[in-house]
């Protein structure tokens, strides 16, 4: 296991310390990460969806680089 992204807090340092877990929990854990993981990139591409032109400017992004992530599966 090692997604070295930004993961939640609550999980960060269980992680790093996940060698010394049983096997059962450490698979647990990386159920947990990936549910976690799912639900930011979710939340993130609905908060994509409400941003106008000009917000995503100041970002650095175009509609057309939002609707390639809108259109990714699996991430």
């Amino acid at each position: 296991m090692s997604p070295q992204h930004a993961l939640h807090p609550a999980f960060a340092d269980l992680y790093d310390r996940s060698h010394a877990l049983p096997v059962v929990a450490r698979l647990a854990l990386a159920v947990a990460v990936k549910v976690e993981t799912w639900d930011r990139t979710r939340r993130t591409r609905q908060a994509l969806k409400q941003l106008e032109p000009w917000q995503l400017h100041d970002v650095g992004l175009t509609p057309d680089m939002v609707n390639a992530e809108l259109r990714r599966r699996g991430h």
